[in-house]
């Protein structure tokens, strides 16, 4: 068993978290879960979970904590649960490992060098059932492994990324993580009409310097992680709004080769490059045209 704490943030994830726990396959000696007052099952299993946990020598500890950001509960998350691990790891809830990837822990993690203070691991996202493939979707590379107290997320209101805070190396794992959300097609639109809103808002505060930028400045995290804000911030939004998310589309879509990815990915990739883009800016069109600042958001009601 791995000497690894890993802390996975909730909100009514019933659905998703007994599949997120078990892919580690006794390797974790903790989760921590931070929830923003689920309401369904999701504390009942966590208490479920923590029984069967105890049979393997694991725990698992239920907090509630209120919602104000993805980083703000991370963070929180690092500073109130006590964690005592050499290794700390970051999991959403509709997440799992692969069973390489739980093995590749399991043996490199008590032998990686006393230099190597982060990890970075690949994610796969499914969708509806079909592994996402194309349109630059795979591999995403997260800095999601850290030694205890060094490292935390970037304060961001949106796309915040882990940052090591005392240097250090960053390897990479060579297996994979896998993004699976068994929630339905309505409730990831609704999940991704929130983050349109707080897409805005990010927007809006990089624009007025008021936003956390860390991982541009001097952060240490995925290198892949920082290209992609610096395009994001320097190119994407320096083109024309509208444009922008019909041209990405076709960026996705024709170039990456997103049109490998079948019926499936003709869903995601349009629905996530081109409807959701489309959304932020109309969201930026209504704010400026109508003088409107927004406010920081509340959790997902979904």
């Amino acid at each position: 068993m791995a000497d690894l704490t890993v802390v996975i943030l909730t909100k009514n994830e019933e659905k998703n978290l007994r599949k997120c726990v078990e892919s580690f396959r006794g390797v974790a000696r903790r989760f921590v879960i931070v929830d923003s007052y689920s309401t369904d099952g999701t504390e009942a299993l966590c208490k479920q979970l923590n029984k069967e946990l105890g049979q393997q020598g694991s725990s698992l500890d239920f907090y509630q904590h209120k919602f104000v950001s993805h980083a703000e509960q991370f963070n929180w998350g690092l500073d109130n649960t006590s964690i005592t691990t050499v290794w700390t790891m970051k999991m959403d809830a509709d997440e799992e490992l692969t069973a390489e990837l739980a093995t590749e822990l399991d043996k490199k993690l008590s032998n990686l060098p006393a230099s190597v203070n982060g990890i970075i691991v690949k994610r796969r996202v499914i969708f509806m059932g079909r592994w996402i493939k194309h349109g630059g979707r795979y591999p995403e590379l997260l800095l999601r492994i850290f030694r205890t107290g060094k490292a935390r997320s970037e304060m961001k209101v949106m796309d915040e990324h882990l940052v090591l805070t005392n240097g250090g190396t960053i390897v990479t794992f060579k297996n994979d993580l896998i993004d699976n959300n068994q929630k339905d097609l309505e409730w990831w639109i609704a999940k991704h009409n929130w983050y349109s809103n707080r897409e805005a808002l990010d927007h809006q505060l990089t624009l007025a310097h008021e936003m956390d930028e860390t991982l541009k400045e001097h952060g240490s995290s995925s290198e892949q992680a920082q290209i992609k804000r610096i395009v994001k911030n320097d190119g994407y939004y320096r083109l024309p709004s509208f444009f922008r998310a019909h041209l990405y589309f076709l960026y996705r879509y024709y170039i990456k080769l997103g049109f490998l990815d079948g019926t499936e990915g003709r869903i995601y990739h349009f629905l996530q490059a081109y409807w959701y883009r489309f959304l932020v800016d109309a969201k930026l069109f209504e704010c400026e045209k109508k003088h409107i600042r927004l406010k920081p958001q509340t959790d997902l009601k979904a």
